[in-house]
């Protein structure tokens, strides 16, 4: 086996967030190093928390070495910065990877070699400025556990037979991306022909809360710039009220940690349609009410959707059309 060129190597930015011209930054190192480290600087003023943006350099270079510190040293003091990064490594690095200007004083300071990479942005023409800015206009600079935290979500949910499925795949086809199965759903129908079938317990609201998230989170990160989802943790807790007689406290904390962009409830003024598995004709009309009752409650950002089929699409798409175009609300991690 060839040996590279560098026995140790080190990258340092804020990764804010990470791009592809980072990985393209990240890859020269580890394709010319042995062992890679890469410094993220972290301040607390940050609108994406560094213990995050660390954890997705992990994912996307799982041979990459990721150091968290907290930058409050001068920005402009490479001398500083050179002393702190062998301190940090224990170690003086052989290499310094930037893309940067002050690279060359950085690794001088340190006696190792610097490697400029791609300084005129050729390679790839962003910035991680550029990508909080407008994240959406971008989404081919960005990889796909960064695309999951910028994605719109969307929700869409509504009580039974008011058309949730039908226009959340309407929605995936018109913006032709993903779209999040109502997991519950598949559930309830795997355990129909089971005894006792009708006999519901917390914990398997819990398990379809958990698993609903999980398999959001993982089309998320597939989906293009907008991700449709057929129910929500929300939604659970509000069918958990309904079959259990109570809220539950489980559910409601893995839905109170999680942020929609929109969510759109479908009306009950369309016919219900029995189709082997639904059970809630009786209460459907008051079911719709408390989903709006809820959702003013916890504040959420809602619209009811009604008419033909046609018309729901179109006042949707409406809707997230508008909200597609709008900055990015950026903060800790809430997917």
């Amino acid at each position: 086996m060839k040996s590279k060129r560098y026995k140790t190597g080190v990258v340092i930015g804020k990764f804010y967030p990470p791009h592809r011209g980072h990985k393209y930054l990240i890859d020269t190192a580890l394709s010319q190093s042995d062992r890679v480290t890469a410094i993220v600087c972290d301040k607390k003023e940050y609108s994406i928390p560094g213990k995050l943006r660390a954890r997705w350099l992990r994912e996307i270079h799982p041979d990459l070495k990721v150091m968290l510190i907290d930058d409050k040293y001068a920005p402009h003091d490479s001398k500083v910065w050179a002393r702190n990064t062998m301190k940090w490594l224990g170690y003086t690095p052989e290499a310094v990877f930037t893309s940067e200007n002050y690279g060359d004083r950085y690794a001088r300071h340190m006696k190792s070699k610097h490697v400029l990479v791609d300084l005129a942005r050729k390679q790839f023409p962003v910035s991680g400025t550029a990508v909080r800015e407008n994240p959406l206009t971008h989404w081919e600079f960005l990889e796909p556990c960064v695309r999951a935290y910028f994605v719109k979500r969307i929700c869409v949910l509504g009580a039974e037979s008011t058309g949730t499925t039908t226009l959340a795949k309407d929605l995936a086809e018109h913006y032709k991306t993903a779209w999040v199965p109502e997991f519950g759903r598949m559930y309830w129908e795997g355990k129909m022909s089971s005894r006792d079938f009708s006999i519901w317990n917390m914990k398997e609201f819990e398990f379809i809360a958990k698993e609903q998230n999980r398999v959001e989170d993982e089309l998320a990160k597939i989906a293009n710039k907008v991700l449709i989802c057929d129910t929500d943790a929300f939604a659970t807790g509000l069918w958990h009220e309904r079959y259990m007689n109570a809220r539950s406290g489980k559910v409601e904390a893995m839905s109170s940690k999680r942020k929609y962009d929109l969510y759109l409830l479908t009306g009950d003024e369309i016919p219900f349609v029995q189709d082997g598995t639904r059970d809630g004709e009786h209460i459907r009309h008051n079911m719709h009410k408390r989903f709006i009752e809820k959702l003013k409650e916890e504040n959420k950002n809602f619209a009811i959707i009604s008419g033909s089929r046609e018309e729901r699409l179109r006042k949707s798409t409406s809707l997230m059309d508008n909200l597609i175009k709008k900055k990015p609300r950026l903060g800790p991690e809430y997917r």
